[in-house]
């Protein structure tokens, strides 16, 4: 598949809250394989989270559409001093598991590389996600042993299902290319 990127603007808002909340809750996201919905129920993201993406500095969503079409999002931030942070990584459920999630990550880490100088890419991945975990080691991030916990009682971020999760903090040095 081809895609095309851009970076979102504020009018992109709505339709990368529906691709968020598809890939990561409820039955609509059990196409994919990278649902949360057996651990979270509730919202994975609003409106106005990601309106404070696009208005910070050193963040911003990219898209991913493939004729025309938003096939997947990723949240990138730019953090000194060598720094970048991955996340609301979402793709459409029916398309996941056939490129496209090694395509936009494999352009974030060149965004993040070449336009920002970042030298490593952090991401956080809830621990009990081992197949998403073992997806991101294949692409050469690792655990960097730092734990975070899940926000509990804050609704923004879902209604948890079970009483331990918690986010493990992964990282890949961004090299360029020999």
């Amino acid at each position: 598949m081809t895609l095309t990127f851009q970076r979102a603007a504020a009018t992109d808002v709505p339709a990368i809250v529906a691709l968020v909340e598809s890939a990561y809750r409820g039955d609509v996201s059990r196409v994919g394989w990278t649902t949360e919905a057996d651990l979270l129920d509730g919202q994975r993201t609003d409106a106005a989270a990601v309106a404070d993406i696009l208005r910070a500095p050193g963040g911003t969503v990219l898209l991913a559409r493939a004729d025309g079409a938003l096939m997947a999002c990723c949240q990138l931030e730019r953090r000194p001093p060598s720094e970048a942070y991955f996340g609301m990584f979402a793709v459409r459920p029916g398309e996941q598991g056939q490129g496209v999630g090694r395509q936009v990550l494999a352009h974030a880490e060149r965004i993040a590389r070449d336009e920002w100088a970042a030298t490593t890419m952090v991401m956080t991945v809830l621990a009990q996600r081992s197949e998403l975990i073992a997806w991101y080691e294949r692409r050469g991030y690792r655990r960097t042993g730092e734990q975070r916990p899940f926000p509990y009682g804050d609704e923004r971020y879902g209604i948890p299902q079970r009483p331990d999760l918690v986010f493990d903090v992964l990282a890949k040095p961004l090299t360029r290319p020999v």
